[in-house]
C-alpha cells in the first residue's frame, strides 16, 4: 500500500510496469548470482584445507571471476532499466505539471510566488525521481539479497544466524526514528528554498523599483539572512544523516563481533567447518552495504514523499472552469479579448 502522498504516482507506475517487471527480474538474477559467491569460497576453503593444487586454485578462481562478471552484467542492466524508468517518469511528471500550470487561473499566480513554483518544479521533482529510481533499486536489492543470504546462513548454522540478527529490532526502531526526523527537516528545508527562490525572482523582476527606493542594501541583507537560515536548516539535516549511517554500521559491527566469537567456538567444537565459517562471515560482510544503503534509502524515501506532497498541491489546484479561457488567441491581445466578452 502506497502512502497517501505517493498515490498520484500510480498512473506512472502502471504506464511503465513492463520496465519495472524486467528490472525486477534483473534484480533477482543479480542478487541470486551474488549469493553464490560465499558458497564458492566455502567449497574452496574446505577443498584447499585438504591439499592445495594448481587445478583447485584455477577452478575456484575462474568460478569466482564468472560469478563476479555475471553479477556485473545484471547489475548494469538493473541500473539502466530502473534508473532509466525514473527519468522517463520525471519527464512525464514535469510535462504534466507544466501543462497543469498553464491551465490554472490568474488568481492562483497572484497568491502563489513564482519562486515557490520554481522550487517544486526543480528540487522537488528531482527528489521524486530519486525515490522512483535509486530508492526502489536499492530497496529491492536489500530485500532480495537479505532473504537469500538468510536462507544460506540458516543452512550453515541456525543458532549463529539468530545471534547475528539480534541487533535487527534495534535497527528497525532506529530507522523509524531517523526517518521521521529526516522527513520533518527536509520539509522545512524545501520551504526555505522556496522562500529564497521567490525572493530572488522578485528582486530580479523588480530591480528598477528597488533602485528607485534605494533598497539594495536592505534586500541584500534580507537575502543573506534567508540563505543563512537555509544553511542552518541544511546543516541540521546533514548532522542527522551523519548520525544515521554510523549508527547502523556500529550495530552491524556488533553483529559481526558476535559471529566471530560464537562462530569460532562452533568451529573449534566441530559443529561447522572452516569453509562454512568463512562463508558465514562473507555473508555478514556482504550485508554491510545493504544495511548502510537502508539508511540512505530511508533518507531518499522521506525526501521523495515530502516533495511529492508539495508537487501534488499544485496538481490538485482547480483549473479554469471555462475551457475556452485556457489559451489566449495569438492574434488578439488579452485586453481586447476581455472587452469582447
Amino acid at each position: 500500500m502506497l502512502p497517501k502522498s505517493l498515490r498520484p504516482l500510480l498512473p506512472y507506475f502502471k504506464k511503465y510496469r513492463g520496465s519495472y517487471v524486467v528490472g525486477t527480474v534483473c534484480v533477482f538474477l543479480n542478487n541470486g548470482i551474488w549469493i553464490l559467491f560465499p558458497q564458492i569460497i566455502r567449497r574452496a576453503v574446505d577443498a584447499l584445507n585438504t591439499g592445495v593444487t594448481h587445478q583447485k586454485l584455477l577452478t575456484y578462481s575462474l568460478l569466482l571471476l564468472a560469478v563476479a562478471g555475471t553479477k556485473a552484467i545484471f547489475q548494469f542492466l538493473t541500473r539502466w532499466i530502473v534508473i532509466g524508468v525514473s527519468r522517463e517518469i520525471e519527464f512525464d511528471l514535469r510535462n504534466d505539471l507544466f501543462r497543469h500550470l498553464e491551465s490554472l487561473s490568474y488568481s492562483y499566480y497572484q497568491r502563489t510566488r513564482t519562486g515557490d513554483i520554481m522550487a517544486r518544479a526543480t528540487n522537488d521533482l528531482n527528489a521524486v525521481r530519486m525515490l522512483l529510481g535509486p530508492a526502489i533499486m536499492y530497496s529491492a536489492n536489500t530485500i532480495v539479497f537479505t532473504a537469500g543470504a538468510l536462507a544460506f546462513m540458516l543452512s550453515i548454522s541456525p543458532k549463529l544466524t539468530v545471534y547475528a540478527f539480534l541487533p535487527l529490532p534495534v535497527v528497525s526502531i532506529t530507522v523509524q526514528y531517523f526517518g521521521r526526523r529526516i522527513h520533518e527537516r527536509f520539509e522545512r528545508i524545501q520551504a526555505m528554498f522556496s522562500d529564497i527562490s521567490a525572493r530572488a525572482q522578485e528582486n530580479f523582476s523588480g530591480a528598477r523599483v528597488i533602485r528607485a527606493y534605494v533598497q539594495e542594501e536592505a534586500e541584500i541583507s534580507a537575502f543573506e539572512t534567508s540563505n543563512q537560515e537555509y544553511i542552518a536548516r541544511s546543516l541540521k539535516l546533514v548532522r542527522l544523516m551523519g548520525m544515521l549511517w554510523p549508527t547502523l554500521e556500529i550495530m552491524l559491527g556488533i553483529a559481526i563481533v558476535i559471529v566471530l566469537w560464537l562462530g569460532g567456538r562452533e568451529v573449534l567444537q566441530g559443529h561447522i567447518s572452516v569453509g562454512q565459517f568463512v562463508a558465514f562471515n562473507t555473508y555478514m560482510v556482504q550485508l554491510t552495504w545493504p544495511v548502510i544503503a537502508l539508511g540512505w534509502v530511508i533518507n531518499i524515501f522521506q525526501r521523495g514523499t515530502a516533495s511529492m506532497a508539495r508537487i501534488n498541491e499544485i496538481l490538485t489546484e482547480t483549473a479554469y472552469a471555462c475551457p475556452q479561457a485556457r489559451v489566449w488567441p495569438s492574434s488578439v491581445p488579452p485586453a481586447r479579448e476581455k472587452l469582447r466578452w
